[in-house]
This record gives C-alpha cells, structure tokens and sequence, in this order.
C-alpha cells in the first residue's frame, strides 16, 4: 500500500492568481520537464539495446545460436509489450516523476544482473524483467506530454522528445561496441546498467507531475487551445480504469487501426535494429567497430526524421498525424528496396541506406503513438498508447525476434528482406483511410457542447 500510495498522481494546489508568475512558472517548469524526460528516456536506451551490440559476441565466446539469442529479443519484446499496456493504465493514474525514475534505476540493476550471468536461463530471466521495467518509461513521458504541450505545439515538441531514442540508440552502439572489444561483453551491461541507476535519481530530482500539481491551470487553459479531443470541461474528473480502457480504447476503431498498423511498422523497425549489426558482421564481413559504425546512422536519420515528421504534421498538414504516417512508410519501403540491391562492402552506402530507414521508420514510430494518444480522452492517452506499444512489442517486435532469427537460419536472408516488404505495404494500406482524420469525431463533439460526456 504504502509503494502505491508513492505512485499516485499528486494532488492539485490552489490555482495561482497572478498571471505573470504563471507565465513565469509554465515557462521555467516546461523547460525544466522536457530536458529531464528526453535524458531519462535516452538512457532507457542504453539498458535496452544494450543486448543488441553484444549479440556477434555472445555468439562468438558463449556459442550461443541466432535462434537462442533471437528468443531473449523476443521475450524482451513480449515483457516490455506487456508492460507498456498495462504500465500505461498505471500511468494515467500516477505520479509519471516516480514511475519513470524507478523504472529506469530497476532497467539498470538488471543489466548489472545479466552481465554476471553466464547462462541461456538467466539471461532469459534477468532480460524479461528488464523489458517489463523497461516498460514504465513511456507512459509517463505520454502523460506529462498531453498535460504540459497543447495539441497545437504538440508535434513539434513530441517530435523533438522523440529523438531522445535517436541520442540513446547512437550513443549505446560507441559505448558497448568499445567495451565489448575492449573489455569484454560483460562490461558492456555494467556501464549502461550503472549510468541508469544514476539517471534514475536524476530524475526523480528534476521531474514532477501535471501543471495542477504545482498550482498552474491546465495547458489547454493556459495558451486557451481547446483543438484537441480531450474534454477540458472535466479536467478535474478522474476516470475510472474501466472507462479509460473501454470507453477510450477498447471501442475506438481509431486505435484499433493504428494499433495494428504500429504491429508491422515494429516488425520491420525492431529487425533492422536488432539484427543489422549482425547482418552487417555475418554477411559484409565488417568489425564491430566498421558495423558499429554504420549502425549510429539509423539513429542519426531517426533524429532527423522525428523532426520533420513533427514539424510537417503541425505546420504542412495543420495537426493532423496520418499523412506522415503513410507517406514516411512509404519511404520506409523504398529505402529497403534499395538497400537489399546492395550486397558488396560499401560502408558507405550502407551507412546511407541506415540513416534513411531511421529517417522514414521513426516518423510512423513517433506518430502511431501520438495519434492515438490524441484520438483517445487526454486521462486516457497513456493506456491508448500503452494499448498500441502492446501491439508493437508483445507482437510485432516478438515476431522480428526468434521468428526472424528462424527465417534467416533456415531460408537465408533474402527471405528475411522479403518478409518486411510485406510488412510494410500492410500498414501502408490500413493507414491511408486515415489520411484526414485529426481528431475523434465522438470525443469533440462533447467538448464543444458545454457538458462532460459523463453527463
């Protein structure tokens, strides 16, 4: 009782009246929430992909197979995707400051775990309690985004949170890629782990919750924005879980749609994340530093395209999330066309082709999530997104793992490189129906009636 009396929301204070101290506090407690959840987000990264760079060297000291280590991506994925639905029904009902910073020390001390194991088992055992953990930092980073950026601005500052991936994703390859060559695979969890126990104080230092919290009026009211779905009449309402996950998730076709197309889009994402070094090491015949190397240009096109993608969605499309969607999927198809005609050793071309799969594949990566968290209730956007990373990870992730690593052992490549082709027309097609679609007819029109939808 008393671990969840800590987790919930805290409590509102008294509004401030001056207006000028308010424009202060919005201001200083803005900047100060964004920098703090983009450096914890980041360093989820580095426990969570730390596995990735150890994979040629765990193959090579511990002899382990691709269907083995394939398996602790999939459970990672299945841990992490459960989590995140269900972490994000916890998130729209606590305190994100203390979810996400002890979700990212305990992310730290399994990583410290699996590198002093030596086992198949506990690699298992300590890498599936890690993704479940892992899996309490994006519901509360979807909770202080919907409550501290208006639908408006949102995109843009999503879209710059979201390349908080891009740093941790670039960042983890030069640092397990040296300790691994350098000191051996087991330093290579170690440092990660210890950086994050380190960053989970940090956070719970800089972070705290919704601006009511600390005596602010809700964002809507503050920069007088009322575009999106949520409805800010009953601001102060808190909804029952059963409301939050059927009324808002469960019989919203919206999320359904993107839910499915997330599946697919994290097929293809997770496999040319996870099994491109190896692709690189086992077929180029690269090092791990030349691999390594190509690698950081996912993340590096990743950063760019997460810009542009929120930018173009707030500015060029007016808010609407779909069109980047399928256009960016589409580009993630054409990227891997090119990509699988390239067979020689060209580090070069490689690294290109790795910076626009990042480029395209994080579009639709960061705006599934946001589309969903605004066609859901704003105290429902975690569980709406929780519900989609379900489908990414405990699906779509789970199949780029030991299913993947069951292709290219026993069919080769080629038919690997087949597999996400198809993977990515799937989405493409299920998302272009959406192309208009900004907000959920069924939530706006309660809001702009006057009365609460639980009226």
């Amino acid at each position: 009782m008393a671990l969840l009396s800590f987790l919930k929301p805290a409590p509102y204070l008294d509004e401030i009246q001056d207006k000028n101290v308010v424009k202060q506090q919005y201001r200083y407690w803005r900047i100060r929430t964004f920098y703090a959840m983009y450096i914890g987000y980041a360093l989820f990264y580095f426990t969570r992909k730390s596995f990735t760079f150890v994979m040629p060297a765990l193959q090579s000291t511990l002899g382990m197979t691709k269907t083995e280590l394939g398996l602790i991506a999939s459970i990672l994925s299945l841990s992490y995707g459960i989590s995140k639905f269900l972490s994000g029904i916890l998130g729209d009902k606590s305190n994100p400051r203390y979810l996400m910073a002890i979700g990212l020390i305990l992310t730290g001390v399994f990583n410290i775990l699996f590198g002093l194991s030596s086992t198949w088992w506990l690699f298992a055992i300590f890498w599936g309690l890690n993704g479940w953990f892992q899996g309490w930092g994006w519901p509360g980073c979807t909770k202080l985004l919907t409550h501290w950026y208006s639908q408006s601005e949102r995109g843009r500052w999503w879209s710059l949170w979201n390349t908080s991936h891009n740093v941790g994703g670039a960042l983890i390859p030069l640092i397990v890629a040296v300790c691994a060559q350098y000191f051996g695979w087991r330093s290579a969890m170690f440092v990660p782990g210890i950086i994050c126990i380190l960053g989970g104080i940090f956070l719970i230092n800089r972070l705290r919750d919704t601006p009511q919290s600390l005596g602010l009026p809700a964002i809507e009211q503050y920069h007088e924005d009322f575009s999106g779905s949520a409805n800010h009449h009953q601001e102060k309402t808190e909804l029952s879980v059963k409301e939050i996950l059927w009324n808002y998730v469960l019989c919203n076709q919206y999320i359904w749609i993107l839910s499915i197309s997330y599946l697919f889009i994290y097929i293809v994402r997770t496999a040319i994340n996870d099994w491109s070094m190896l692709y690189l090491t086992e077929v180029k015949e690269y090092s791990l530093i030349t691999a390594g190397s190509c690698v950081i240009w996912f993340e590096v096109g990743g950063f760019f395209g997460n810009l542009v993608a929120g930018w173009s969605s707030d500015k060029i499309f007016q808010g609407k999330r779909n069109p980047i969607n399928v256009l960016f999927t589409a580009g993630v198809f054409a990227t891997l066309l090119l990509f699988t005609l390239t067979r020689a050793y060209t580090p070069f071309l490689d690294s290109l082709f790795l910076f626009f799969f990042g480029f395209f594949i994080f579009g639709p990566q960061m705006m599934i999530g946001m589309a969903c968290a605004e066609l859901a209730h704003k105290k429902a956007a975690a569980t709406a997104t929780g519900f989609a990373g379900f489908f990414a990870y405990c699906l779509g992730a789970v199949l780029a793992g030991a299913p993947l690593g069951a292709i290219i052992k026993n069919y080769g490549w080629d038919n690997f490189f087949l597999t996400l082709f198809i993977c990515c027309l799937i989405p493409l097609f299920l998302m272009l129906p959406l192309w208009h679609v900004k907000v959920n007819p069924k939530y706006r029109q309660s809001e702009f009636s006057g009365k609460s939808e639980f009226a």
